[in-house]
């Protein structure tokens, strides 16, 4: 097999496994009603399914990057896809609501650990320029199809069994395995360093009690000074971790990265970008299946159409980013997602499929052109030996971004809510419907005005700008 068929079998791999980590929790909340049913779990302990994974995958996230850099990105990988099997497969064997929680936090624990080290895989295969472009077209484009296609696959898995949601994952992480061991290359070599062990530690704790305080804040009104605690101890450690990277040879975040415009901007659009679109996935289950009273394959079927991401991604997508730069197609991406929610501040009780369609394939077109390009300007002119660390920032920010956007979105359609009637619920699912509008326009502004810097930086003629545009944002 030539070098170059290697390189595109190992991205088709790796795309499977960033595919496989964005189902795995989309077919998941599809399941949930299934699951509480067959366990009798309570709303509280229900949450926590969802919670757990959050916790894992959040807490561990950079950690799991800087493991990629330090000990080898393919080790890495291959070790912790083998762990995601294990737990997943465990998952579906629970028969006590504490092993699924158990299972479910190994479960976010693993991805933290293999999803930056799969892009860091992808970064250092391709070089920087169209190869490296069309390459990340094609893996934010599955991982995006992970996640919109995950409620389509959850719809037609869970009427077989809601256990058939975690076993359906193992059966594809083994395939990826098998074809992995002998297409994932070997990383270059390079002097790795030791591991920072207080910053880990405290990176560790101060991101599980962040995340924790933002999935808190779903019911706000239970225990509020519980949660000002959780935030207020985050906060304490997050200061003392970077108190402590400042001082240390090796640290595990260089806080030099951190001061990087562009690179700031991309991670928060990017959690605006994620936490929008997941306060409106939540949203439309509870429109289409508690207020419409839809069954979760007709949930699943109607948000089909958002995944011709899939589709148009790698093609299209790498044609509008070499002709106009990244952050002029992020900037698109974001207008196109706000007006798919805004579409859906007037959803009505008697709404056909084909009054959604539009809608739903803007939020499709969004996705097409907004996944991508936020992975680029994420990665983009980071050392070789920090894109670990490069894909831990970025997933991290996702992570938060969807874990804060659920949040809130709970928050506010539960404080909306006045009665129990549909008419009553569906006036708190407009006034919750705000807020993946508000999360989509903050992301359009923080683009411009990296746009607008862009621009004033070339008309001062202090830096020429390279034609054509690439992915400074």
């Amino acid at each position: 097999m030539s070098t170059t068929a290697r390189r595109w079998g190992a991205l088709l791999v790796l795309s499977g496994a960033i595919f496989l980590e964005g189902i795995d929790i989309a077919m998941l909340n599809v399941a949930l009603p299934s699951i509480r049913e067959d366990l009798g779990l309570s709303s509280a302990a229900l949450s926590g399914v969802v919670s757990a994974y959050v916790l894992g995958y959040g807490g561990f996230m950079l950690l799991g990057g800087r493991a990629a850099d330090l000990f080898g990105r393919r080790r890495m990988f291959l070790s912790w896809l083998v762990v995601f099997v294990v737990f997943s497969g465990l998952g579906g064997l629970a028969t006590e609501g504490w092993m699924l929680l158990a299972a479910r936090f190994a479960t976010g624990v693993a991805a933290a650990f293999l999803a930056p080290a799969g892009l860091s895989l992808v970064t250092a295969a391709f070089p920087e320029g169209p190869e490296r472009t069309r390459a990340l077209s094609v893996y934010a484009a599955t991982a995006a199809g992970g996640f919109t296609l995950g409620l389509v696959a959850g719809g037609l898995l869970t009427p077989l069994g809601w256990r058939w949601v975690f076993f359906a994952p193992v059966i594809l992480s083994l395939v990826i395995l098998a074809a992995a061991v002998p297409l994932v290359g070997d990383d270059a070599e390079n002097d790795r360093g030791r591991l920072d062990v207080p910053g880990a530690l405290l990176a560790t704790t101060s991101m599980s009690a962040l995340v924790y305080g933002v999935v808190r804040l779903e019911h706000a009104a239970d225990g509020p000074l519980v949660t000002a605690a959780v935030f207020a101890a985050g906060i304490v450690l997050l200061t003392a971790f970077v108190l402590v990277e400042r001082r240390v040879k090796e640290p595990l975040v260089r806080l030099g990265a951190l001061r990087s415009a562009p690179l700031v901007r991309a991670n928060l659009t990017a959690l605006l970008f994620v936490g929008a679109f997941g306060g409106f996935q939540l949203l439309m289950t509870i429109y289409l299946q508690e207020i419409r009273g839809w069954t979760p394959m007709q949930t699943g079927l109607t948000m089909l159409v958002a995944g011709l991401d899939l589709v148009l991604a790698p093609t299209l997508t790498p044609r509008l980013v070499n002709r106009f730069g990244v952050a002029p197609v992020i900037l698109g991406a974001m207008l196109l997602a706000a007006a798919c929610y805004a579409i859906f501040l007037g959803a009505g009780l008697h709404w056909t499929y084909v009054t959604m369609l539009p809608g739903l394939a803007l939020l499709g077109l969004a996705f097409t052109f907004g996944y991508g390009p936020l992975t680029m300007a994420a990665t983009e002119g980071v050392d070789e030996s920090e894109q670990g660390l490069a894909g831990g920032l970025l997933y991290t920010s996702i992570q938060f971004g969807t874990a804060l956007g659920v949040s809130i979105v709970t928050a506010v359609n539960v404080a909306s809510l006045t009665g129990t009637t549909p008419g009553e619920a569906l006036d708190a699912l407009h006034t919750a419907m705000t807020v993946p509008v508000g999360a989509a326009v903050a992301g359009a502004v923080v683009i411009s005005l990296g746009l607008r810097r862009r621009r004033a930086t070339a008309e001062a003629g202090s830096a020429p700008v390279p034609e054509p545009v690439r992915s400074e944002v």
